[in-house]
Parts: C-alpha cells; structure tokens; sequence
C-alpha cells in the first residue's frame, strides 16, 4: 500500500485546465501539468485493496494498485514496467479514455475515487521525459508475415504486438499518416498529435512497417493481401456514421461529424491555412451530446463561431449516480468536458423535426420540438416547436458499424446481426487467416477497448501462426460479436 492514510487525509486533485479566455485561442491541449510531488499524494491515495475493482473496471486489466504504489514512492522505472505489461499506449488512455477504472475504485464508494488517470499519463510521460520508452524488437524473427488494415488503436496495438513476437508486420492505412482517429477524429486540443508521432517512431525502429495512403481494396485488393501475407488482421473501426432522415436534409452546411474534425485538425497542426468548412461568424448546430459532439464544439469555438447550440435527444442526467447505475458500473451521469466550458448551450430531449433553408438550397436554421420517453420510444411534446438559427449543423451520432466497402466484398467474410465483421472466440472471422479486433469487429466502443482487443487478438494471430504463444490477452471478443 502508498500511503495508509492518503485516502482519508489527502483529497482528491485533478490537474487545472488553462483559463478558457487563452485555451480558444490556440490548438494546444487544455490541461497544465500537475506538480510532481502533488501527483504523487494523489497517487498515495490508492488503499491497495484486497479485491481492486478497478482491475474490473479496465477492459485491459491495467495493474493500477501497483504502478500507484511505484508512482508514490517516485520508482519511476518499475512503475512504467507494471503500466506496459497491460498496456501499450497509457499516453492515449490517460488523455482519452473516460476511466472507468475511477468509478469502480474501492475510494469512491463513499468518497472521490483515486485519480488514476492522471497517474497512469503522468507515469508514462514522466517515463518518455527520462528516456525510459525505448524500441523493443524480437530477439528472432519469425518469417511469418502479418498485414494489419487499419492504424487506430486496436491497429497499432495488434502490430506492435505481434512485431515483438517476431513477425514482420504492415500497417495499412489509406490516409496519410498512420493514427486513425486518433489523429484526424481527435482534436489537437484533446491530444496533440506529436504525442502519436513518437509512438509510432518506437514502432518503427522495432521493425513495423507503416504503408499510409493505401486505400486497401482499391490501391491493393483483398486477393492480393491473401497470397502476400500470412494472416490479415482487419481493424478498420466503426466508421459507418449514423445520418438523419427529416426534411431538409440536402440543404447545404450540413456535415458528418467527421467530414468536419480532421480539417480542425490540419488547421490547429498549420497543415492549411483555411479550412474548407470553416464555422467562423456561424451559428454552429450539433446534433448528439456525446463526446464527438463535445469536440465539434470546441473546434468550432476556436474557429471563432458565432454561436453553438448541442442537441440531444435524451434527457439532462443526473450528476449523482441513478439507483440503477451502482457502484461499480459505469453511471451516466452529467458531465462538463473543457469544451463545454469554453462556450455553447445544451439542450436536451429535443428532437429535429426539419432543416429549414432559406430558399437558396442553403441551412438558415432548425426546426426542433421536446420529446419524451414514453413506453420504449420518444413521443413529441405538442406545442413545444419552435427554430433555432443554424448555418451549419454537425452530425455526431455514433457510427453503425464498418464500411461496407470494397475490402470487405473481397475478403467474403460474414457480419453480424448488428452489421459489424463476425469473428469467433479466437478473433477470427469465417475466412480462413483472417482475425478482426477494435470497433469493426465490437462496434463502437472506447479506446480502452480498442486496445485490449488489439492485443487479445495478437496472441490469436500468435497461436494460428505458431501453434503457441506467450503473447497475454486481457479479454476474449463480447458475446454480442461471436459467430453463432
């Protein structure tokens, strides 16, 4: 145990926030760095539990009472060593993941739980800073070749996975550079993406192969991946984006989510100099309250919108747990990310009944009316219409699974009931040497997540190619994803 007494002498501290007035007006993310001696107090909170539930509250079974511990007493060394043998990437976790390790710590079933997040990115930054991330390559290699479609997560995860293992792997990207959403989906202010070129420098130099503006199944087909590698790991994410049927729905300035973020992105890294949809002196719109709404919300803050307005469906939570959330779950409770700080109203069980144009084909506003739940499905409150100005409307409603695209076709592996690539208890799909993992094979889901399942899905890559495995695997694929 840290320290006996943390829990009940020091309180929970979680790092300060830039003041919004200065955050808005760059793309540098929002949180300043927490004293070191501070953070190792909130660290010596942790109690060491007999049963640590926060081990269950991690899909990747992170060693969070040890690396605590290691963290407090400032052997910086052994703790990054216990935070790796779960996790590849703590520094996307500790800035990404919304911790439900936190709400399942012991502490917080009648206190503030343990910052854990905070100690787990602090642990690995502390540990990039003193040159303690350093390359690993396999002793040997193996001479069994492994194509991975896709560079998030779950992609980078299974590669650099099975790349240890002695494999030579390539990762397979059709935009420009490797990260997925990580890199075009986050925002520079939730994650500056240097902290993904320096994970994917160490990838390389322990031998992983990066081949970025290769769109698989058009550039390279799904035959010719089959008879150039030994096995093909498919983690292309849940990319197929949730659209709104009502009308007025081809009037222009209404975007996905995700046609508008990566060019947030290009703006805040200097890679254009004007983006083309651009919110600047526009009334903003977004539709979906979670946290890709949140991230349209601050890019267009910072593009200097006039106004944004974030809808959604269901109603306000509660900011206490609900008595059918108990502690250890994860409760859906009202949250405040820095962008909903910065600016912006939320409104919630509201419905969009029509995009109104302004007889020129273009969005001039919204046409919403409240709703209610009411025996499963959402009734209209009559009476409650009324518009609200819009010149441009994001679309941020989750995504439906992977694009049927023409990869997929080729491949000739089956989907679920759910639409996502169906795969067994071993990650394979029902085509011979071929494995799915992350959001293509789960749906949509955390990067948490996404990872554990990269490195589940390595070891059954391991095992198909060599008939055995040292590789560890947190997790075996839901239920929901299993091929019947």
């Amino acid at each position: 145990m840290a320290d006996p007494k943390g829990f009940m002498t020091t309180p929970r501290e979680t790092p300060k926030r830039r003041p919004v007035d200065v955050r808005i007006k760059d793309w540098k993310e929002v949180y300043l760095e927490q004293d070191l001696d501070e953070l190792k107090k909130q660290a010596g909170r942790c109690m060491d539990c007999g049963i640590p539930f926060c081990h269950n509250g991690c899909p990747l079974g992170n060693l969070i009472p040890e690396w605590n511990d290691l963290m407090w007493r400032g052997e910086d060394s052994e703790a990054i060593d216990r935070l790796h043998a779960t996790n590849n990437f703590p520094e996307f976790t500790g800035r990404l993941c919304p911790a439900p390790c936190e709400t399942a710590c012991v502490v917080g079933i009648n206190a503030d739980a343990v910052t854990i997040k905070q100690v787990e990115l602090r642990t690995i930054e502390e540990a990039f800073n003193n040159g303690l991330v350093k390359p690993l390559p396999a002793d040997r290699l193996t001479g069994k070749t492994v194509a991975v479609i896709g560079s998030g997560p779950a992609g980078l995860a299974v590669a650099q996975q099975l790349t240890r293992a002695g494999h030579t792997v390539a990762v397979y990207e059709r935009a420009a550079r490797p990260g997925g959403l990580m890199r075009y989906g986050i925002p520079e202010f939730k994650m500056e993406k240097a902290i993904v070129d320096r994970r994917i420098a160490q990838m390389e130099a322990e031998g992983t192969r990066f081949r970025t503006g290769v769109n698989v199944g058009v550039d390279v087909t799904g035959p010719e991946l089959r008879s150039r590698y030994d096995a093909i790991v498919l983690a292309v994410g849940a990319t197929n984006w949730r659209d709104i049927n009502v009308p007025g729905r081809e009037n222009k300035g209404i975007y996905q989510a995700m046609e508008y973020l990566p060019w947030g992105n290009k703006l805040g890294l200097g890679e254009v100099e004007q983006a083309p949809i651009d919110a600047k002196g526009k009334h903003v719109v977004i539709l979906g309250g979670g946290d890709t709404g949140a991230d349209c919300l601050g890019t267009a803050i910072r593009q200097g919108a006039a106004s944004v307005t974030q809808l959604e469906i269901m109603p306000r939570p509660t900011e206490e747990r609900p008595a059918g959330q108990p502690w250890p779950t994860y409760p859906m409770i009202y949250r405040v990310s820095s962008a909903h700080e910065e600016a912006g109203e939320r409104l919630y069980s509201v419905s969009t009944e029509e995009f109104l144009g302004d007889g020129n084909g273009n969005l001039r506003a919204l046409k919403i009316v409240e709703t209610q739940f009411i025996n499963g499905k959402f009734e209209k409150v009559e009476g409650t219409e009324k518009e609200i100005p819009a010149d441009l409307v994001f679309l941020a409603m989750g995504f439906l699974g992977p694009e049927k695209n023409a990869l997929i076709e080729q491949l000739e592996v089956d989907l679920d009931e759910r639409t996502n690539i169906k795969r067994d208890s071993e990650f394979a799909t029902s085509e011979e040497g071929i494995f799915v993992c992350g959001d293509a094979g789960r749906g949509q889901s955390l990067i948490v997540w996404a990872i554990a399942e990269g490195r589940s899905a390595a070891k059954a890559v391991d095992e198909y190619l060599m008939g055995e495995t040292q590789l560890p695997a947190p997790i075996a694929p839901t239920t929901r994803s299993l091929m019947v």
